[in-house]
C-alpha cells in the first residue's frame, strides 16, 4: 500500500470514528473537528457513502448565519456478526454499526456430544440463518467472530483446550469458513452474496470471556470505564480484565483463564484434568451441588440453563434456606478468588456476568464481606462491584463489536457494491 492510500484509509476511519462516537454532524462540523480540509471532508463522506457506511441526515438547525448545513450520519445497514458455542447452546447477535441489536437466535445444543463436525456444521447453519435474516432487513454482515470457552489462540484460530467441551487443537475459524464457502456455493442469487461478505474478511475466533469484557467497555453498564475486571460464570468460569482501556491478552492471548486459579476445593476434579481449581468452587456446578439434590429440576442439564436459574431466584426470593445459604457459600468463594485479582489489577470496576449477574443480589453481601477482608486497599482500592445487564448475550455483542471494529479501523474492507463485489 502507498503512502498516499495508507493515508486515505486513515483519514476515513477517523471521519467514520468521529460519527460513530460523536453523532450527526455536516461536513464543516466534520472538518473542524477531525483538522481535516472540507474539500477532503467531502471526499471522504462520499467514499464511505459509497461503501454504504454512511448516509445523508437531517438538516443542521444551528441558528447560525448562512444556509444550513446536510448532517451526515452513520448508515446502519453494515452489520457484525458474533456468535458463541457453549455446552448447551450456540447463540448469534447481529449489530449494526450504529450499535443497535438486529437479531440475536440461541440454539440448545448438547454440544459435548454431538462432538466437533456436528456442532460446526449446526454452528454454519445459525450463522448462515443469521446472515439471511439480516438481509431480509436490508442489512449486510460484514464481518463474522466466535465467542468459544477456553484457551483460544486468535491469530490462526484455534481453539486449544476447552475442557468443558472436551475439545483440543480445533482449527474453528477455518473449518467454520469453509463450512460458510460451501453453503454459499448452493445459495439463491440473494443469499451467496452475503454469505460471501460475511466471510471475505475472514472468519475470527476468541475466548468468549475476553469477548464479554470488551463488550462491557464498549456497551455494557460500565462503558468506557479504562480499568475493568470482568468475570463470568456459566458451566465454566472465564475473566477478561480490560486494563487502560486495552484488553490484557498475554503472550499467546490465553490471559484470563482465571477459573483455573488452584484456590477451589482440592476435593473436586475439574475439567481441564487438575483438582480444586477455583471454577469447582463457584461454576455452576459448584452451585448446583450448594442449592439442590443430583435429582432436583434445576440440577437438569436437559432443562434450559436460564429457566434453572430463574427458578433458584424464585426459591431465594421466597427465603428458601438451602438456596440462601447456598449463595452465600457461592459469594465466600468468589470473594476469595476476586480479592486476589483485585489486589491484582486494581480496576475501577468489578462486573459480574453469566449466572454471577442473576443471582448476585442474594450473595453480594457475603462476597462484599469477603473482599472488605482480604483486598489489601482501602475501599477496596476504589473498586466498585456491577452485575452485568447484558445477561448471556455478552459474549456475542463482543464478537459482533469485534467484527464492527475491523470496518471502523479499515473502510475499505467494505466493497463500494458489498453485495455485487461479493458475488
Amino acid at each position: 500500500m502507498s503512502d498516499g492510500q495508507h493515508l486515505r484509509r486513515h483519514n476515513l476511519a477517523t471521519v467514520l470514528r468521529e460519527l460513530r462516537a460523536a453523532g450527526p454532524r455536516s461536513r464543516a462540523r466534520i472538518a473542524a473537528d477531525t483538522g481535516l480540509n472540507k474539500a477532503t471532508v467531502s471526499s471522504l463522506v462520499a467514499e464511505l457513502a459509497e461503501r454504504g457506511l454512511v448516509r445523508d441526515g437531517e438538516v443542521e438547525r444551528g441558528g447560525g448565519v448562512g444556509r444550513p448545513g446536510q448532517t451526515v450520519e452513520i448508515d446502519g445497514r453494515i452489520c457484525g456478526l458474533g456468535a458463541e458455542v457453549t455446552v448447551d447452546h450456540l447463540a448469534v447477535l447481529v449489530l449494526d454499526l450504529r450499535g443497535e441489536e438486529m437479531l440475536y437466535t440461541r440454539t440448545p445444543l448438547d454440544v459435548p456430544r454431538l462432538g466437533v463436525e456436528r456442532t460446526l456444521d449446526e454452528l454454519a447453519t445459525a450463522v448462515t440463518t443469521g446472515i439471511a435474516a439480516a438481509g431480509e432487513r436490508g442489512r449486510e454482515v460484514a464481518g463474522i467472530t466466535v465467542a468459544l470457552p477456553g484457551m483460544v489462540e486468535t491469530a490462526p484460530g484455534v481453539l486449544r483446550h476447552a475442557p468443558t467441551l472436551g475439545w483440543r487443537d480445533v482449527g474453528v475459524a477455518d473449518q467454520l469458513a469453509a463450512r460458510l464457502a460451501d453453503r454459499a456455493a448452493t445459495a439463491d442469487r440473494e443469499l451467496r452474496p452475503r454469505i460471501r461478505a460475511g466471510i471475505r474478511a475472514g472468519v475470527h475466533t476468541d475466548n468468549a470471556a475476553n469477548l464479554g469484557a470488551l463488550a462491557e467497555h464498549t456497551m455494557g453498564a460500565s462503558a468506557g470505564v479504562s480499568d475493568l475486571l470482568y468475570i463470568t460464570g456459566e458451566t465454566g468460569v472465564g475473566g477478561g480484565v480490560i486494563v487502560d482501556g486495552a484488553l490484557l491478552r498475554g503472550t499467546q492471548g490465553y490471559g484470563g483463564e482465571i477459573g483455573h486459579l488452584p484456590i477451589g476445593d482440592p476435593a473436586q476434579p475439574c475439567g481441564c484434568g487438575q483438582s480444586g481449581c477455583w471454577e469447582t468452587s463457584i461454576g455452576l456446578a459448584a452451585l448446583l451441588r450448594e442449592v439442590a439434590d443430583p435429582s432436583d429440576r434445576v440440577a437438569d442439564p436437559a432443562v434450559d440453563l436460564e429457566v434453572r436459574l430463574a427458578e433458584i431466584r424464585r426459591r431465594a426470593e421466597l427465603g428458601d434456606g438451602r438456596t440462601l445459604r447456598g449463595l452465600r457459600a457461592i459469594g465466600v468463594s468468589l470473594g476469595l478468588g476476586t480479592a486476589t485479582l483485585i489486589n491484582l489489577f486494581n480496576p475501577r470496576v468489578l462486573m459480574l456476568g453469566g449466572y454471577f449477574a442473576v443471582l448476585g443480589d442474594f450473595f453480594r453481601e457475603a462476597l462484599e464481606a469477603e473482599l472488605d477482608k482480604r483486598v489489601v486497599l482501602p475501599g477496596r482500592g476504589g473498586c466498585r462491584i456491577e452485575l452485568s445487564s447484558l445477561g448471556f448475550t455478552a459474549a456475542c455483542r463482543g464478537g459482533a463489536h469485534v467484527a464492527l471494529e475491523a470496518v471502523l479501523t479499515d473502510p475499505t474492507s467494505v466493497p463500494t457494491r458489498l453485495s455485487g463485489g461479493a458475488a
